[in-house]
């Protein structure tokens, strides 16, 4: 009977995620076109970084010229996104994938510099449109979408670092696979079109003029930005930790990175059934505490297999908190403030992706990474027993939640 049960129970949830699939087929296309973008990229950047003869610190400060754009972007996005209409993720979607031809181009540190600035603040501009737009669905279909979607993304960046790694290693210059992923994203972007109903653009237009609501966002914000931070970290300087701990070669070491995309991937896709029987702030409270623990155990690991075990840990818990906060932001708030809302969310979170790694190094070198890696797990204990009930304290005194 139990495993009837349990039968039952696997094919309501397959047919509910096919549901989900279709519903949002065309946002899911946009999460698609990021992923191959950024994954492709990744894939290359040893070869992108010789051919613009860069040092690693120079590399390093061309990253952080690209954040800025993508910082900006994302401040500019909901404007652009209400110019742009329906249209707005497929023109955004092809506009990522041109720009990230031209760091295949670059030949100085100045050239590639522009070259991120462009392509990073074409990613943040397609970042806030496609998550706001979702947002928006999951408002209007009742469908919580969010885990599904960043699970998309996750499967397709880990495909397309494989294959442009691949590619790569047959001796395929960069501009000739980006030119293959702009042809891809120009096949995904046809019917790439959200028509938002008449009623929403309506409720915009009439409705009174209410300021953002500060402090929810500050603190949601603060809840991506701690995720996405030990998600960086962790993805940079596991497989040194690794090595350094363990004696671990070069394959095991990099094992780390691979368990934890891995496990992030199952974790977001696990997560869009779980959302669906557990509230989200509960969600977000219980996700970070085990990855806090995976953390923590990664850290002080006495054998390598348990490091392993670890890193699995973290990445099934910290792969939901982030899409988490953004689906209750985006149904909480009213609908003419959300795509602000969202754009200034991802804006605080997009932080932790290069805030995240270089601060784990100053610590490490102050107090070594262990305790490094620990003090990241107890930021993710912040989550569980600080910032989910302020936010939650804070939505009811705002009247937004009961």
């Amino acid at each position: 009977m139990a495993i009837v049960a349990a039968r039952a129970l696997c094919i309501v949830a397959v047919m509910e995620m096919l549901t989900d699939l279709r519903t949002s087929a065309v946002h899911g296309r946009a999460f698609v076109v990021m992923g191959f973008c950024v994954g492709a990229f990744a894939a290359y950047v040893p070869q992108l970084k010789g051919h613009a003869g860069l040092s690693d610190a120079e590399f390093g400060l061309a990253l952080l010229i690209g954040a800025a754009g993508a910082v900006g972007a994302m401040w500019l996005a909901p404007k652009v996104d209400r110019k742009l209409g329906a249209s707005a993720m497929a023109i955004c979607s092809l506009l990522l994938a041109a720009a990230f031809l031209l760091p295949g181009l670059a030949g100085s540190w100045v050239t590639f510099a522009g070259a991120m600035f462009l392509a990073s603040g074409a990613g943040g501009l397609l970042d806030v449109v496609m998550n706001a737009r979702l947002s928006g669905l999951e408002a209007r279909s009742g469908r919580s979408l969010m885990n599904l979607n960043h699970g998309l993304f996750s499967l397709a960046y880990a495909l397309a670092a494989l294959v442009a790694g691949l590619v790569r290693e047959a001796g395929v210059p960069p501009i000739w696979c980006f030119i293959g992923i702009l042809g891809v994203t120009a096949l995904l972007a046809l019917g790439m079109r959200d028509e938002v109903p008449a009623e929403s653009a309506g409720e915009s237009a009439d409705a009174a003029p209410v300021p953002l609501p500060g402090l929810m966002i500050a603190l949601a914000g603060l809840i991506v930005l701690i995720a996405f931070t030990a998600e960086q970290a962790t993805e940079h300087w596991s497989a040194l930790h690794l090595e350094r701990s363990f004696n671990a070669n070069a394959a095991e070491g990099a094992l780390g990175p691979a368990i934890l995309g891995f496990t992030m991937g199952i974790g977001r896709l696990s997560g869009q059934e779980l959302v669906r029987r557990v509230a989200e702030g509960k969600l977000m409270q219980i996700a970070s505490a085990l990855a806090a623990s995976g953390l923590i155990l990664a850290a002080f690991a006495p054998v390598q297999s348990l490091a392993y075990a670890g890193f699995a840990i973290l990445g099934l818990g910290v792969s939901t908190v982030g899409p988490t906060a953004l689906a209750w932001v985006g149904k909480t708030i009213p609908s003419h403030l959300r795509a602000a809302a969202i754009s200034r969310l991802v804006m605080i979170g997009y932080c932790g992706f290069f805030v995240g790694p270089p601060v784990i190094g100053f610590v490490a070198e102050a107090f070594g990474l262990h305790l490094a890696l620990a003090l990241m797990g107890g930021m993710l204990l912040c989550i569980t027993a600080f910032l989910v009930p302020a936010l939650r304290a804070n939505a009811r005194k705002s009247g937004l939640i009961a």
